[in-house]
């Protein structure tokens, strides 16, 4: 199942996409909430009914004439007012890669245990428009992933349990503001502003049971659901990078496990992967320059169109827009 939030008469709008419509939860089962935020925190009661819904639409022994096609919505983010947001760093790929182009060995702590940050969960957008401030331009980058979004309450949740509480997955683009996050992580703390801006995510989220088919096995010695899906991310039209969900080193299940060690997870808690190897360009661009020391850096520019794809998660697309200011706090610093 794909659920879609969108706005309806200036009102955020859960849907269910069908063969390119897209239809409100109603049309499925009249008991079905019309926000994503009710639908997660009553998971295990409204799914069941919004699958038997779905089923019948698509098999076609129900009908509606109450949908619209899913290019005339606008899109909000799946999940528009997350109650966190958690980044993990699950690619051994791109922390290898990355550390390598800083001629720095690989951490073996990496291969130890996952790790995650915070970001700013009130920045979590949708397809469309992201506002940057000058210095957000100051080597500006996408992070190509893949999400979850929690769907139950939790705590102390084993990894051999913990794919219950995934609701589903979605794209996200952890955008970063380097030259911000380069200078606030000298002093051992963060990210934050480098981060805080904007987290995008959709453009809807895909339910486990339509990724049955994708599924394969964990890597050795990890625990949880994995799934074959290529990721890809083009900027202006051309690939820049190319990777594979299956391609995680440590599992949802394994992540979630740490982050709810002594915590509480809520329905509507969005985790996110870490970027894909070759899935930034601060990797691409230290790579290239590894190989070529007059290799052209490149980072997003206003007017950017950043496209991603991940096979049946669809794809997610944004354009990189400058604020109307000349207002810089690297400009405001000391000394």
């Amino acid at each position: 199942m794909k659920l879609v939030t969108y706005l309806k008469e200036e009102r955020e709008q859960l849907g269910v996409l069908i063969n390119g419509m897209l239809y409100d939860m109603e049309v499925l089962h009249p008991e079905l909430p019309n926000s994503m935020n009710m639908m997660l925190n009553y998971w295990e009661e409204f799914f069941p009914f919004a699958q038997a819904g779905e089923l019948m639409l698509r098999e076609g022994t129900r009908t509606s004439s109450r949908g619209i096609p899913i290019s005339e919505a606008q899109l909000l983010a799946p999940i528009p007012f997350p109650t966190s947001c958690r980044d993990g760093y699950a690619f051994r790929q791109h922390v290898a890669a990355a550390r390598r182009n800083r001629k720095v060995d690989m951490i073996p702590e990496f291969d130890q245990y996952p790790i995650f940050y915070f970001t700013n969960h009130h920045s979590i957008q949708g397809p469309g428009d992201v506002r940057c401030m000058p210095d957000h331009f100051e080597k500006l980058d996408f992070e190509l992933e893949a999400a979850i979004v929690i769907c139950k309450h939790g705590r102390n949740i084993r990894a051999e349990e913990a794919d219950q509480y995934i609701g589903g997955l979605m794209i996200m683009n952890d955008l970063s503001a380097r030259r911000l996050q380069m200078e606030e992580m000298l002093l051992n703390l963060g990210p934050a502003k480098g981060k805080d801006f904007s987290t995008v995510i959709g453009p809807w989220l895909v339910t486990l049971d339509e990724l049955e088919q994708f599924e394969i096995p964990a890597k050795e010695n990890h625990t949880g659901k994995s799934w074959n899906l290529r990721m890809q991310c083009k900027v202006n039209g051309k690939q820049v990078s190319d990777g594979n969900v299956g391609d995680m080193d440590w599992t949802f299940a394994e992540i979630i496990e740490r982050a709810s060690y002594g915590v509480d997870l809520y329905a509507g808690d969005v985790i996110g992967s870490g970027t894909v190897g070759t899935g930034c360009f601060l990797e691409l661009n230290g790579t290239g320059k590894l190989n070529d020391p007059n290799y052209p850096e490149q980072w997003l520019q206003a007017g950017d169109v950043v496209e991603m794809e991940i096979d049946g998660l669809g794809t997610l697309s944004n354009t990189m827009v400058a604020e109307e200011t000349e207002w810089s706090i690297l400009g405001r610093k000391k000394g």
